[in-house]
C-alpha cells in the first residue's frame, strides 16, 4: 500500500499527517521541472482521490441509518438554538421595558424592601425568644443529668442574648432576672459538686477497717466512710495521674455518658464550667479583693474536719457495743484504724486538689497575658491556692486530732531530758524533777483568709499556735454541722506508740509533696516536740516509779526480811517459762526493759534514745544488785567479806574453778550439748583433788574459821541462789536483745533471723555499752553460783576442822556417837539442800554438791595430823563420822559417795600395825599417797608410846622404799 492509501486507511492520522502529505504534494508539483513528471504525479493523486471517494461511498452506504439519524438530530438542535436566540432577544427587550417601568416606581420599592428586612428581623427575634423560653427546662435537664458544661454554655449564651440582642424586650425581663439568679445558683452548684468530688471520692477498695471476727458489724464501713450518702461507684473509676494530664486537650462533654464515671474528667468539666461562668478571676482582681471566689481554699479545713468526724463516727458505730463508749476504753488500735482511713482519704483529697490545680493552670492565663488595668504593669498570675495550702491544712487538722488523742494538755507538764548521748549517765538524772523547758511555738498555718478566722476572736493573731485540744471538736466540727465528734479511744500519751509508724510514713509523703524550708514539716515538728518533751517524760515517770518499787523490794531482800515475798509467784513463773523462782525486782526491771524495747520497735526514729535509757536503767539495777550482793557477803560494815565471796572474786581461784569439768558441763548443758564427754573419770578425780588441795591449803592452816566469815543464815543462800537464777535469766534475755540489735547494726555481717518487727539500727557506742552491761550481769550471776559452790565447802571446813582439832578420839568405850560438829554439818547441809533445791536448777544444784564427798574425805584424811592420839573407840567414832556424812550426802546427791568409803578405810588402817600396813602395800599396792601413810604412821606412833621415834624413822624409811618399789614396778 502506497503512502496515499496508508493515509486514507488511517483515520487517526487525518490531522497533522494529512496536512504534511498535501504540503509534500504541493512542493513536488512546484519544484518538478519535467511536465511528464507532474502529469504522472497528478495521475497518481487523481487515482488516490477516486479510491477515497469510492471508499467514502462504501462507508456512507454501510452507515446510512446512523448518518440519517445524526442529520436529523443536527437539524433539531439547530432549530432549538434558533428558538432560544429569539426568546433571549425577547427577554432582553422585556427587561429593558421593566427597567424603564421600575425606574418610575423607585420610592415605592424601597419602602417595601425596608418592610421586608424588618419582618425578617422580627421573625429571627421571635425565634430567639422561643429558644430563650426553653432555656430553664433545658437547663434543669442538664443539671439533673450533671452535664454542667452544656448547662453553663446554655445559661451564659442565654444571659448574653438577654443582655444585648433581647435587652429591649420587656416581656423577657422576668426571665432575664430568673436566669441571672440561676447563674448564681449554678455557680453554687458547681462549687458544691466540685467540693463533693474532692472530699467524697471513693477510696481504694484495698483500704478497709481491720477487725476481728467478733466485729463483723463494720463490714460496710469503708464504703460508708467514703461518702456520707453511701453512693456506690464502679471500682474501675481510676484517676489519671495529674502530672500526665494533657493541658492542651479540649474539654468536651458526652451527653450520652455518665459524667461521674471519670472523676478526673468530671473535675475538668466543673472547672471549665466555672471558667465559662467567669467565676475564676484573674490575679489582679484577687490582689484587689483578697477573696476566695471559688470557696475552695476556705472549705479545705472544715471539709477535712468533717472527714475526721465522719470517720470517727463510723468507727464508733462499727465497734462500740450497745451502751458502751469507746472514748473511755484504752484501745489505741481504734485510733490507728481511724488514722489509716483518714490518711487514705486525705491522700485522695490531695490528689483531687492536684487535679483541680492542674485544670486551673490550664485556664488561668500566663503571666505575659495579664496586665494591671490601672498601672499597665504586667502582673504575675498565681492560682487561687496551691498544694502547699492543702498540705498545710491537712497537717493542721491532723495536729488538732493528735493533740486531742495524745492528751497533750494533761501531759504537757512532764518534760523529758534533752540529752541521751551518754549511756553511762546516772539514771537518777532522768527521774529527778526538772524545770520545764519553754517549748518553741511553731506557726502551722494562717487562718486570716478563712471564715472561721474572721468569726473567731482567738485567731486574730496570725502567728498563734494551736494550744488546745478542745478547739478541734468545739469550733471546727460544730461549724460543719457535725457537732462534737466521737472519740474512738481514751486520750493517752501512750497512743503514739500505736500510730507512730503510719504517722511517720504519712509525714514522709507530706514532706515529699511539700518543699519545706528547713526540710521538716510542721506536723513532723509537732510529733518530734511531743515525743521529746512529753512522751519521753511520761515513759521516764512510769519507768521511774516501777524501778523505784523494784529497788525498794530488793533492799528488803538485802536486809533479809521475808525474802520469799519478793520472788514471783508460780503463775508468773509459768508465764515466763522458768522452773525456779525469780526475783520480783528482776522481773519488774525486765518488763520495763521489754516495754522500752517495744517502744524502740514502735518509734524506731528514737531507737538510740530508748537504748540509752535501757542502758542507764541496767546500770542502775546492776549497781543495786552489786549493793545487794555486798550486803549479804560483807562482814558488818567492814570491807572484809566472807571467805567464799573473797575467793569467788579472786581471779586465780575463779579462773581455776571455771576450768573444772563440772563448771564447763554447766555451760554445755545450757547449749544442750551433753553428748560430748569432757574428761575421763580419772581426770575428773585428779582435778577434784587439786580443788580440794587448794581449799585445804588455804583453810586447814587456820585454827578455826570465825563464824562471821561464813553465811550462817541459809535464807541468805537461797537469796543468792535466787539472784543467780534471776540475773542469769535476765542476762540471757538481754543477750538475745543484743543479738537482734547486732543483726541490725550497719557493720554487722550476722545473718540471725529477725523477729517480725525489726529493731532500728543503733549506734555502736550504745550497743557496746549494752553488751558490757550484759556481761556484768552474767559475771555477777556466775559469781553468785561460785559463791554458793565455795560456801558449801567452807561450811565443811568450818564444821570438820574442829572435829580433829578439838574432839577427843582416845576416850572411853561409851563415846561412840558421831561428833557433834559432824551432826551440825549434816544439819547445815540438809538445810542448804532444802533451800537450794527449790531455788536452783538441777544441774546447778548438782554442781553445788558434786564432789563434796571427796572434799569431806580429804578434809578428814588431812586432819589426821591434828589428832593427838586415837584408840579403837576413836577409830570407830571417826568411822561413824564418815558414815553419818556419807548417808547425808547420799540423800542429797542421790549417789553413793565412794570417796568417804576411801576415807573410812584409811582410818581403819589404824587397827593394823605399821608392818602389816607395809605388807598390805607390798601385796596390793598403795591406795594412798606417801604423805597420807606418813601421817597415819605418825598418829599410830603417838597413840602407842612404846614405839620409839627411831622405830618410826625405820618404818618411814621402809615405807619410802616400798612406795618407790611399787611405783617403779607399776611404771615398768
Amino acid at each position: 500500500m502506497d503512502e496515499t492509501e496508508r493515509i486514507a486507511t488511517s483515520p487517526s492520522s487525518k490531522g497533522r499527517e494529512t496536512s504534511e502529505f498535501l504540503m509534500r504534494i504541493v512542493r513536488t508539483l512546484s519544484h518538478s521541472a519535467d511536465f511528464e513528471q507532474r502529469e504522472k504525479e497528478k495521475a497518481r493523486i487523481d487515482k488516490a482521490y477516486k479510491q477515497s471517494d469510492k471508499k467514502l461511498g462504501e462507508l456512507v452506504t454501510a452507515h446510512y441509518e446512523d448518518l440519517t439519524k445524526v442529520t436529523q438530530d443536527f437539524s433539531r438542535m439547530s432549530k432549538c438554538i434558533n428558538d432560544s436566540r429569539e426568546r433571549i432577544t425577547k427577554i432582553r427587550e422585556d427587561l429593558s421595558s421593566c427597567k424603564t417601568l421600575l425606574h418610575c416606581k423607585r420610592d415605592e420599592l424601597r419602602r417595601l424592601w425596608i418592610e421586608g428586612v424588618e419582618h425578617k428581623a422580627m421573625v429571627a427575634l421571635l425565634d430567639q425568644v422561643e429558644l430563650i423560653k426553653e432555656v430553664p427546662v433545658k437547663l434543669d435537664n442538664f443539671i439533673i443529668s450533671k452535664h454542667y458544661l452544656h448547662a453553663t454554655d446554655l445559661l451564659v449564651n442565654a444571659v448574653a442574648k438577654l443582655e444585648k440582642p433581647l435587652a429591649g424586650i420587656d416581656a423577657l425581663r422576668d426571665l432575664k432576672a430568673e436566669l441571672i439568679a440561676r447563674n448564681e445558683q449554678l455557680h453554687e452548684t458547681l462549687i458544691e459538686e466540685l467540693n463533693k468530688q474532692i472530699y467524697a471520692a471513693v477510696p481504694d477498695q484495698s483500704v478497709s477497717l481491720k477487725r476481728s471476727s467478733s466485729y463483723r458489724r463494720g463490714s460496710n464501713l469503708t464504703k460508708q466512710l467514703s461518702d456520707p450518702e453511701c453512693k456506690q461507684t464502679k471500682p474501675t473509676e481510676l484517676l489519671k495521674p495529674p502530672e500526665m494530664m494533657d493541658l492542651n486537650k479540649e474539654i468536651k462533654e458526652d451527653l450520652n455518658g455518665n459524667p461521674e464515671e471519670n472523676p478526673a474528667h468530671f473535675i475538668a468539666v466543673l472547672v471549665e464550667a466555672l471558667f465559662v461562668l467567669r467565676k475564676i478571676p484573674d490575679s489582679a482582681e484577687r490582689n484587689k479583693k483578697m477573696k476566695d471566689p471559688l470557696g475552695i481554699k476556705s472549705k479545705i479545713e472544715p471539709e477535712l474536719s468533717a472527714i475526721v468526724a465522719r470517720t470517727s463516727q463510723q468507727v464508733v458505730d462499727s465497734y462500740a457495743q450497745q451502751g458502751e463508749s469507746l472514748s473511755s476504753q484504752n484501745q489505741p488500735r481504734f485510733l490507728l484504724e481511724l488514722l489509716e482511713n483518714v490518711f487514705h482519704q486525705f491522700r485522695n483529697v490531695a490528689r483531687m486538689h492536684k487535679i483541680v490545680l492542674r485544670n486551673l493552670q490550664r485556664i488561668i492565663p500566663t503571666p505575659e497575658e495579664t496586665v494591671d488595668e490601672v498601672s499597665g504593669v504586667p502582673v504575675r498570675n498565681e492560682l487561687l491556692y496551691d498544694m502547699n495550702d492543702v498540705w498545710s491544712k491537712i497537717q493542721a487538722v491532723l495536729e488538732l486530732v493528735l493533740r486531742e488523742y495524745l492528751d497533750v494538755q494533761t501531759s504537757s507538764r512532764q518534760r523529758a531530758p534533752t540529752s541521751f548521748d551518754e549511756p553511762s549517765t546516772d539514771i537518777n538524772s532522768y527521774f529527778s524533777k526538772k524545770k520545764p523547758t519553754k517549748s518553741k511555738k511553731i506557726s502551722l498555718f494562717r487562718f486570716d483568709a478563712s471564715i472561721h478566722a474572721m468569726s473567731t476572736n482567738s485567731y486574730v493573731d496570725d502567728n498563734m499556735t494551736f494550744d488546745t485540744g478542745n478547739l478541734f471538736h468545739v469550733n471546727l466540727l460544730s461549724e460543719v454541722g457535725l457537732g462534737k465528734h466521737q472519740m474512738v479511744c481514751k486520750p493517752s500519751v501512750n497512743n503514739i506508740t500505736a500510730i507512730f509508724m503510719p504517722l511517720e510514713a504519712f509525714i514522709k509523703e507530706v514532706e515529699d509533696a511539700v518543699a519545706c524550708q528547713d526540710g521538716t514539716s510542721s506536723l513532723q515538728s509537732f510529733v518530734t516536740e511531743f515525743i521529746q518533751n512529753i512522751f519521753l517524760g511520761q515513759v521516764h515517770a512510769t519507768v521511774s516509779s516501777s524501778i523505784a518499787a523494784a529497788t525498794k523490794g530488793l533492799q528488803i531482800i538485802i536486809s533479809g526480811f521475808d525474802a520469799l515475798r519478793h520472788v514471783v509467784d508460780h503463775k508468773t513463773q509459768k508465764d515466763l517459762g522458768v522452773t525456779r523462782p525469780l526475783l520480783t525486782s528482776t522481773v519488774t526491771v525486765d518488763r520495763n526493759i521489754r516495754k522500752l524495747q517495744e517502744l524502740m520497735q514502735s518509734l524506731p526514729t528514737y531507737g538510740d534514745q530508748f537504748l540509752n535509757m535501757i542502758c542507764n536503767i541496767l546500770k542502775e539495777y546492776r549497781d543495786t544488785c552489786n549493793s545487794a550482793y555486798r550486803g549479804i557477803v560483807q562482814i558488818e560494815s567492814d570491807e572484809k567479806r566472807v571467805i567464799s565471796a573473797t575467793w569467788a572474786k579472786d581471779e586465780d581461784i575463779s579462773r581455776f574453778l571455771r576450768s573444772l569439768p563440772s563448771w564447763r558441763s554447766l555451760q554445755m548443758s545450757e547449749r544442750q550439748d551433753l553428748s560430748k564427754k569432757l574428761c575421763s573419770e580419772e581426770e575428773i578425780r585428779t582435778l577434784n583433788s587439786k580443788e580440794a588441795l587448794i581449799l585445804i591449803s588455804n583453810l586447814s592452816s587456820e585454827a578455826i574459821i570465825p563464824q562471821q566469815e561464813i553465811i550462817t543464815d541459809v535464807t541468805q543462800m537461797r537469796t543468792i541462789a535466787n539472784v543467780h537464777e534471776s540475773l542469769e535469766w535476765f542476762a540471757g534475755r538481754l543477750r538475745q536483745f543484743c543479738e537482734l540489735l547486732s543483726a541490725r547494726s550497719p557493720n554487722s555481717m550476722n545473718s540471725i533471723e529477725l523477729s517480725t518487727r525489726e529493731y532500728p539500727p543503733v549506734s555502736d557506742k550504745s550497743l557496746e555499752s549494752l553488751k558490757m552491761l550484759v556481761k556484768d550481769f552474767q559475771d555477777l550471776a556466775e559469781i553468785c553460783l561460785l559463791l554458793l559452790h565455795l560456801e558449801v565447802r567452807v561450811h565443811c571446813f568450818y564444821f570438820l576442822l574442829p572435829v580433829a582439832k578439838q574432839s577427843n578420839y582416845a576416850g572411853p568405850i561409851d563415846d561412840l556417837d558421831p561428833d557433834s560438829n559432824v551432826l551440825k554439818l549434816n544439819k547445815d547441809l540438809s538445810a542448804m539442800e532444802e533451800m537450794l533445791v527449790q531455788s536452783l536448777q538441777p544441774q546447778k544444784f548438782k554442781y553445788i554438791f558434786e564432789s563434796l564427798g571427796f572434799l569431806v574425805s580429804s578434809i578428814l584424811m588431812s586432819s589426821i595430823q591434828y589428832l593427838k592420839k586415837i584408840n579403837e573407840n576413836g577409830i570407830k567414832k571417826m568411822c561413824r563420822n564418815l558414815f553419818a556424812i556419807q548417808q547425808n550426802l547420799t540423800n542429797i546427791t542421790m549417789a553413793r559417795e565412794t570417796d568417804l568409803d576411801h576415807a573410812r578405810q584409811y582410818y581403819e588402817l589404824l587397827y593394823m600395825n605399821p608392818d602389816d600396813v607395809l605388807s598390805l602395800i607390798v601385796e596390793k599396792g598403795p591406795d594412798y599417797s606417801y604423805t597420807e601413810y606418813v601421817s597415819l604412821f605418825q598418829l599410830y606412833q603417838k597413840s602407842h608410846p612404846h614405839i620409839k621415834p627411831a622405830n618410826l624413822d625405820t618404818l618411814l624409811h621402809k615405807l619410802e622404799e616400798v612406795m618407790n618399789k611399787t611405783q617403779n614396778g607399776s611404771s615398768t
